[in-house]
């Protein structure tokens, strides 16, 4: 299915069991609510697929949303992929990972994520009990994705020239400060240095992902997110790129359609099968996802 339509990047919560500590009530109220597959509005928008992303440090976390994919709920959903939380010092890493994947839904665990964007020091990807932790995870055949702030992007590069066989996913492009923008014309300067020097290991694709909640939430337009978008399009290429909505994040600033929308209007000036390698190809081969048994789609996404 060269014309697929995968959202690379949203969540799912159940806060009674298990808590979203970071959620802040007062700044947050758009999200601080639960999220299950009937909420999430992929498939009224023309998506095939979407790869659901851990967002709470557990293991416990990892096997529901095993679990919910597997059910005829995140097959309603058309969630075809997990990517999940493991604890990168765990000594029996390679056997939780076995035991996940032999778990309910253990077949659509398509990656490994860990909160590296919490740690407060710009240079934790450099650790060495880190670096082996990866590379465990590489080894079980998992790609390892990158969600961090744009101080930590500089240690991106270098853990993924010093880990070269393990594949890695940046996730919302390693939040350039967009909001920031408007008042300085600077402010990317320094994340374009560094994703250029992270786009240059072969071993990196990213994620296009997350960029209105960087924008100033309630005046964001289209065009605040170009100058991100295009440098990610410059450095990266259409081949090494995914979508995602992260959605219900996205709510903050976006309602799930907008979010589409203003990714159409961010692609319009490629070609045809370049946009469709962004819209899905890419996410389908980076994470393997299954999409032969997916029905075709009657409703194209505005």
């Amino acid at each position: 299915m060269s014309d697929v339509v995968v959202d690379a990047h949203h969540h799912l919560w159940v806060r009674a069991r298990h808590p979203q500590d970071w959620i802040d009530p007062a700044t947050m109220a758009a999200i601080d609510a639960d999220f299950t597959p009937a909420d999430l509005p992929a498939a009224a928008h023309g998506v095939d697929a979407t790869v659901v992303v851990q967002s709470v440090s557990t293991w416990a976390e990892t096997e529901d949303l095993l679990d919910v994919a597997a059910s005829p709920e995140g097959r309603a959903a058309r969630v075809a992929g997990v990517v999940g939380w493991a604890d990168l010092f765990d000594p029996a890493l390679e056997d939780r990972l076995a035991a996940l994947r032999e778990a309910p839904g253990g077949d659509r665990l398509v990656g490994i994520r860990t909160m590296v964007q919490a740690e407060p020091g710009p240079d934790y990807l450099d650790r060495p009990d880190v670096h082996a932790g990866i590379a465990g995870v590489g080894a079980a055949g998992l790609p390892f994705d990158l969600v961090v702030r744009a101080d930590q992007l500089a240690s991106c590069a270098r853990l993924a020239a010093a880990l070269p066989d393990v594949r890695f996913v940046l996730d919302h492009l390693a939040k350039p400060p967009i909001a920031a923008l408007r008042d300085d014309p600077t402010a990317l300067d320094a994340w374009r240095r560094d994703l250029a020097a992270l786009a240059a290991r072969p071993n990196v694709v990213a994620k296009l992902s997350g960029l209105v909640t960087e924008a100033r939430w309630d005046t964001w337009t289209t065009e605040d997110l170009r100058p991100a978008a295009d440098h990610a399009l410059d450095v990266f290429g259409p081949d090494r790129l995914l979508l995602g909505s992260d959605w219900p994040v996205c709510l903050l600033a976006s309602g799930y359609g907008r979010w589409l929308a203003a990714a159409d209007e961010l692609l319009a000036p490629l070609s045809g099968d370049e946009r469709a390698a962004v819209r899905g190809r890419t996410a389908v081969a980076t994470y393997g996802l299954d999409v032969d048994h997916l029905t075709t789609r009657t409703k194209e996404h505005p």
